[in-house]
């Protein structure tokens, strides 16, 4: 089976338009996540964005931003 590929979607940082792309098990998680906590997706990429190291994409930052999260929820 193969994982469908990336999918470039729209956000707004800060006033800001960027495009991202994610696979979609990705974007589906990045959504949960954003609902759980309350926020707007717009308002946790940029979250993200603010906190994320210099020279790491943001596409990068939010696939292991998704992957902590879990892991943490998986008490790992």
């Amino acid at each position: 089976m193969t994982a469908p590929g990336p999918a470039k979607r729209s956000l707004t940082l800060r006033g800001h338009r960027t495009s991202v792309s994610l696979e979609p098990a990705f974007w589906d998680a990045f959504r949960a996540i954003a609902a759980a906590r309350g926020q707007a997706v717009n308002a946790l990429a940029a979250d993200i964005d603010a906190a994320r190291p210099p020279g790491t994409g943001l596409a990068s930052a939010i696939r292991v931003f998704v992957l902590d999260h879990y892991r943490a929820a998986a008490g790992g």
